[in-house]
Parts: C-alpha cells; sequence; structure tokens
C-alpha cells in the first residue's frame, strides 16, 4: 500500500482527501507538525506528497525546494491559485505535478497513479533522520561527512530501514548476512551492532537502533 502524505492546513480538505486516498488503495496521511515539516517528512517516509502552497510557517514552494536537496519523492503541488507564475515555480523547484482547488477527484487520483508510475524506480540513496545512506557506496552522509560502512554493518542497517519501526530478530538479521554469503555468529552479529550505533551516533543520529531483550532490534 502506498503512503500519501498530505501537506495542507485546511481540516476540512485533509479529511476529504485521506477518505478519498483511503478508499482507492492508498493509505493517506495528514501532516500535523508544520513547526518541523522536513522532520516530519523524513519520519513519516512518504511514497507520495500532495503539498499546498499555502501552509503555515513555510510556503509551500519553498518546502518543496528545501525537500528537493534530499529527497527525490515525489510532488504533487495542490493549491486554489491559479497564476502561471505559481505553476511555472513549482515545477521549477522540482514538483512532478500541479493541481488547482477545487480539484475534480478522478483526475487528482490519475495524476497520482500516473506520478506512482512514472517515479517508481530504485533511488540512489534513502534518506533517513536527514542522513543519506547510499548503498551502492556503501556509505552514510551528512553535509561533508561521508562514513564508510562494512559489508556487514550495510546489510544489517538495510534490513532495519526496510522494517523501521518494528522489531527485527536476530535470526532474521542473521539469515540476512547468511544469504549474503557473509557467516556470523551471535557475539560478532553484537559487535556489529554496537559498530553501526557508533556511525550512527558520529552522523548525528542518537540511540537509532533500539535493543529489545530478548526480541531483538527496533530501528527509530
Amino acid at each position: 500500500m502506498k503512503k500519501i502524505l498530505i501537506i495542507e492546513d485546511d481540516t476540512t480538505i485533509n479529511v476529504e482527501l485521506k477518505e478519498m486516498l483511503d478508499n482507492a488503495g492508498y493509505e493517506g496521511v495528514i501532516l500535523k507538525d508544520f513547526d518541523n515539516s522536513l522532520d516530519e517528512i523524513t519520519n513519516i517516509n512518504p511514497d507520495l506528497i500532495l503539498l499546498d502552497i499555502n501552509i503555515p510557517k513555510i510556503n509551500g514552494q519553498m518546502l518543496l525546494k528545501e525537500l528537493r536537496k534530499s529527497s527525490n519523492i515525489p510532488v504533487i503541488m495542490v493549491t486554489s491559485r491559479k497564476s502561471e507564475v505559481d505553476e511555472v515555480l513549482s515545477m521549477s523547484y522540482g514538483a512532478d505535478d500541479y493541481v488547482t482547488k477545487p480539484y475534480n477527484p478522478t483526475l487528482l487520483l490519475l495524476k497520482i497513479n500516473a506520478v506512482l508510475k512514472r517515479t517508481n524506480i530504485p533511488t540512489n540513496f534513502i534518506n533517513y533522520h536527514g542522513v543519506k545512506v547510499i548503498q551502492a557506496k556503501g556509505i552514510i552522509k551528512k553535509d561533508d561527512l561521508e562514513i564508510i560502512l562494512t559489508k556487514n554493518e550495510m546489510i544489517i542497517l538495510n534490513c532495519l530501514l526496510n522494517n523501521i519501526g518494528n522489531i527485527v530478530t536476530r535470526d532474521d538479521l542473521m539469515t540476512d548476512l547468511w544469504n549474503n554469503k557473509e557467516y556470523i555468529n551471535d557475539n560478532a552479529l553484537s559487535v556489529n551492532i554496537s559498530r553501526l550505533r557508533s556511525k550512527l551516533k558520529e552522523a548525528g543520529i542518537d540511540d537509532a537502533i533500539e535493543t529489545r531483550k530478548g526480541q531483538g532490534y527496533i530501528l527509530k
């Protein structure tokens, strides 16, 4: 199920959009914290964003411009404005499409479907709490800081990222390492988890990996 984030300050429109998305088979999520919009987007990690131009704290176009510095999440601008200047600016800042209010629900769903199909290609990095995880290079990057991960550390981080917010058992991690032809015993797994924690902390993410005694680990 694709997760679509609604960034809109009109409560009625939020409810209508979420209901429309949920009925269409998507998971509609409403942004509630406009004070920390970029952090919230990172935490929610949506597949697509519906972004209004007139939002509190930060103009929607400026938010899009900032978002594009670290993420290629598809964005459709939704606004009541009909100025061609707004449309041109939105597209120049990195919007994937543009619709105006009052929107046609069928047309909006068609645009969402088209953008998701068009942009459903592997990304060259994953954004996690403002840190880029560049899998192909085996590094994590924060601004000008690059930290090299070992093969085992990257396998473990990928597994945790794929299950973010959920418990991943030690057996699951061992299986992933085994499937990648990396023999590792229980003690070595603990060492790798500890080193990965340290590297994430060095990149500015403290307490990223939570240990659940007798259960496994959670990437928060």
